[in-house]
């Protein structure tokens, strides 16, 4: 086991990059990465990095040029023989050869796009331009960096002393969230952290301490890196990404409502079983399912991922029936802002309605809250959104107005056409 408060004080850059692999991302982005090659090879994509919490002052907290040395160091990077063959011979969700041999071979030849950084007074302008399936790969990445760096500029004054304590402090909370589960008869829960971890080791560490902690309850992790490593099971379907930039690119009101259903027909062709999972929110989940095609129906889940998730589930629940499926027959996966209370309580509530599993979180990979003075280490909702789509502005609605994205015009014509009524905000947390 790492002695994760020695490897801090010790820190070297030349031997401790933040990011050590491609792979060191979520499975997710590669599955979609492998659509968005696929299915829209020439469209151009800009991402921008987006602080929701923007009384956390990035560019006071983070250096410049170590934020440029961790970048660079990304860019530098490429799959490795090991990664490669894991990717191309390993089994996910039951199947192997999940990745084509067209995508593998530009894959194991690519090398992430430049980047564009910027300080803006004091917060940081961080975009990257070009193809959608070559800048996608840099969300996760980038989003990681930063909050590693933000997470070094608090530890970097504490003393050996200092740090031992923290990270014991932390590994009892975690190990003590891992107690309460274990009590849940029937959980299945997996580590959804690396956007917003604390850091690259302490994630590694919660998964082990999840795999020992939980046994067969513990389904994997979304991390790649960390799967592969640690032999556990790589976890993720889709994300808003995909909705988003397809309906930027629709060019008028017909084609923008039947856009994110086009989304779920190109991955209904690739995709089957636990990988077709719906995530509805992006343009209001009670819109989206009462105009969602019949074969929508028989796909294997819905996952929650923002408003009130009990509201959420039952309007899954309702759904299904009205479309004469079993709802027992079917997944409900919770991913949004979770910690052990609201597991606990979402399994309770719909564990005997239908099949419940659990995506954890910044809450799992990041609750350092109360540990350092002014609670320096609190997480903080950091995003890097797909902003534009061959120069068309993307729009996001989700089930919570908190989290609405893009321009305000844009913002209302899309309630328009998903007839998106009044929504109650929930605080965004992480």
């Amino acid at each position: 086991m790492v002695d994760i408060a020695a490897r801090v004080y010790n820190h070297k850059w030349q031997i401790d990059p933040i990011v050590r692999s491609l792979i060191d991302t979520d499975f997710y982005k590669l599955l979609m990465c492998q659509s968005v090659f696929r299915n829209k090879p020439q469209t151009d994509v800009t991402f921008s990095l987006i602080n929701r919490s923007n009384h956390i002052p990035l560019a006071n907290l983070i250096d410049e040029g170590e934020l440029r040395e961790q970048l660079d160091h990304i860019r530098s990077l490429s799959l490795s023989r090991g990664e490669s063959t894991w990717l191309r011979g390993n089994m996910f969700y039951g199947k192997r050869q999940m990745f084509r041999s067209d995508f593998m071979e530009w894959f194991e030849n690519m090398r992430l796009p430049p980047y564009h950084l910027e300080r803006k007074g004091d917060q940081y302008e961080l975009t990257f331009e070009g193809k959608w399936h070559e800048v996608m790969l840099w969300e996760i990445p980038a989003l990681a960096v930063l909050m590693e760096l933000r997470s070094r500029a608090v530890l970097n004054g504490m003393r050996r002393f200092e740090l031992q304590v923290l990270y014991a402090r932390a590994m009892t909370r975690v190990w003590e969230k891992i107690e309460k589960l274990r009590e849940v008869d029937g959980l299945g829960i997996a580590d959804f952290g690396t956007r917003r971890r604390h850091s690259f080791l302490w994630q590694d560490w919660c998964v082990q301490a999840m795999i020992e902690g939980l046994g067969p309850a513990f389904t994997g992790t979304s991390n790649c890196l960390i799967a592969m490593r640690r032999e556990v099971e790589a976890i993720g379907t889709n994300a808003h990404e995909l909705p988003m930039v397809y309906s930027a690119l629709a060019d008028n009101d017909a084609d923008l409502a039947q856009a994110p259903y086009d989304v779920l027909s190109d991955w209904h062709e690739e995709h089957d079983g636990n990988l077709r999972i719906i995530l509805p929110d992006t343009y209001g989940t009670q819109g989206f399912l009462d105009h969602a095609p019949d074969w929508l129906a028989g796909w294997t889940g819905i996952r929650i991922d923002s408003g009130d998730p009990a509201t959420g589930a039952d309007i899954a629940i309702d759904w299904w029936n009205s479309r004469g499926e079993d709802p027992m027959q079917k997944r409900v996966i919770f991913s949004d802002g979770l910690d052990v209370g609201k597991i606990r309580e979402l399994h309770s509530q719909f564990a005997h309605r239908t099949n419940v599993s659990f995506g954890w979180g910044t809450l799992l990979t990041n609750d350092f809250r109360g540990f350092v003075p002014n609670d320096a280490l609190a997480p903080f909702s950091l995003v890097c959104k797909a902003v534009s789509a061959n120069g068309r502005p993307t729009v996001k609605l989700s089930d919570n107005p908190e989290k609405a994205m893009g321009p305000k015009a844009e913002i209302e014509r899309y309630k328009r056409v998903f007839d998106v009524g009044a929504q109650d905000s929930i605080e965004v947390i992480v």
